[in-house]
């Protein structure tokens, strides 16, 4: 058996074709979608992470600034940045890029973006709503994993899902994602005893772990959908993933490449929120 890839780049491009027709209108109408990516970092790979997503937003039709504050910004020049930001109307999406400087915290800062600009759905505002069900954008990340299953049709109704990991940015959020599609959720974590007991029970399994090919063949139930949300950088400047491709491949009945999967579409949808934001 040979997992069927549950590829994310049709998806994304079609996306990124709704977004394009979206912001030729928008700036026919006299409005230009703009994206702020703030950045206080010199780490290499959100770097290029934060250049293709430029070069993403030019090819679609948004203007996309990134705001540099430098490796060394303490936590009031990033919230003084970010409070500007928000203040500015040309101004309709805002992203703060992670890592961020030693000391500092994701959910404390991006409390500063105004939640109508929030993007990426950092702002713990944004993540309530989420909880609760009502409007908010969601982590594009989290949200591109529940987009690739619809794509692929798997159905989440009743089915036993694994999340593996629980940070703010992809973890907890897609849980609720998933929640709110009726599945049964497990969130798993460092501390859980037994993993690979707890992960080989679930009909979809999702891991964002950040440790490359961390999940083996043990993990998975046979005929599972993995879905690998890892970008873990190799020597030769490729990409593998949290999940183990080759020898998961083998047991899972669907998996996602890395790269190739929830990738792309992750960026497609960043790009999706910013004009549907410009639009308002």
């Amino acid at each position: 058996m040979s997992a069927r890839v549950l590829s994310g780049k049709e998806l994304s491009a079609t996306i990124r074709g709704q977004v394009t027709e979206r912001a030729a209108a928008l700036r026919a109408a006299g409005t230009t979608p703009r994206l702020a990516v703030a950045t206080a970092t010199d780490d290499a790979s959100s770097a290029w992470y934060v250049s293709s997503l430029s070069r993403a937003a030019d090819r679609v039709g948004i203007t996309c600034d990134v705001v540099d504050l430098g490796a060394d910004a303490d936590a009031d020049t990033i919230r003084t940045a970010l409070g500007k930001l928000s203040g500015q109307e040309t101004v309709h999406g805002i992203i703060l890029q992670t890592p961020l400087p030693p000391g500092t915290a994701l959910e404390d800062l991006a409390a500063e973006i105004d939640p109508a600009k929030d993007v990426d759905g950092a702002n713990p505002l944004s993540i309530g709503r989420l909880v609760c069900g009502l409007p908010a954008y969601a982590p594009a990340t989290a949200e591109a994993v529940v987009a690739i299953l619809d794509h692929h049709g798997i159905d989440l109704e009743g089915r036993h899902v694994a999340v593996v990991g629980r940070s703010t940015v992809v973890g907890k959020p897609t849980a609720h994602l998933l929640l709110n599609r009726n599945a049964t959720v497990t969130i798993c974590h460092s501390r859980t005893r037994h993993l690979a007991a707890v992960t080989s029970r679930a009909d979809v399994l999702v891991v964002a772990v950040g440790k490359p090919k961390m999940i083996t063949s043990e993990y998975v139930l046979p005929g599972a959908v993995a879905i690998d949300v890892g970008t873990n950088p190799t020597e030769d400047s490729g990409l593998v993933g949290d999940i183990d491709a080759g020898a998961v491949a083998v047991r899972a009945g669907a998996l996602t490449p890395v790269p190739g999967g929830v990738g792309p579409v992750t960026t497609a949808l960043l790009l999706a929120h910013t004009v549907r934001a410009a639009a308002r």
